[in-house]
């Protein structure tokens, strides 16, 4: 009996140490304009020990995600989809992410921003946010270049998600005025192992290593 258990863990183990995360990215791409000009945006995907999305809008292309600074473009939009899964439902669930957005805004540029994360199996939304970047035309606004990292959590945990977010830059079209949009990155967090989990992992370890020794 204790050999089964000792096996079992074994495998639960190796396999939860050789599995990954599939990420899909459904859409990344959006628009800037006048004139519509449609753009595509490069993603950086990791898939393991963890997910971590990144959306290269800096490097989008016709054109970067700027708006202003006589780029002749006065509004812009960034749409990105992307789904996260476990096919093997043996790795730990994710309970958060860590949100990093960069760009710069002046005066009377403004980046909106929207994001929810809905579960799969039942459509239900896990996390939704919203927020503002404003130039320093506006109250409360200020000019200049930003790197933010909003730390996300969860409702539940889950292992089969559909992340949405949306991007608006406006005002380029003022004088003196610009948006722009470098990089929106997502790195997920999981659901601790528990403490006697990780004991047995190192326990067994050590009886693999004295085995192969003897």
């Amino acid at each position: 009996m204790k050999r089964l258990i000792l096996s079992l863990g074994v495998l639960a183990i190796v396999a939860s140490a050789f599995a990954s995360w599939n990420v899909t990215i459904i859409n990344s791409s959006g628009a800037l304009y006048s004139p519509y000009t449609p753009i595509t945006v490069p993603t950086l995907v990791q898939s393991n020990p963890v997910p971590q999305i990144t959306f290269l809008t800096a490097l989008s292309t016709p054109n970067p995600m700027i708006v202003g600074l006589s780029t002749g473009f006065n509004n812009g939009s960034f749409t990105g989809q992307y789904t996260i899964n476990d096919p093997t439902n043996s790795l730990p669930q994710l309970n958060g992410f860590n949100f990093v957005i960069s760009g710069f805004v002046y005066e009377y540029g403004i980046i909106n921003w929207f994001k929810k994360v809905v579960r799969n199996s039942d459509n239900a939304i896990l996390w939704q946010g919203s927020g503002s970047f404003l130039g320093g035309a506006y109250s409360g606004g200020s000019n200049g270049v930003f790197s933010v990292n909003i730390p996300v959590s969860l409702s539940t945990p889950a292992n089969d998600v559909t992340v949405y977010e949306s991007f608006q830059l406006l005002g380029g079209g003022q004088p003196g005025s610009s948006a722009g949009l470098m990089l929106v990155e997502q790195d997920w967090t999981l659901v601790p192992e528990p403490a006697s989990l990780i004991a047995l992992a190192t326990g067994l370890g050590g009886l693999l290593l004295r085995r192969r020794k003897a």
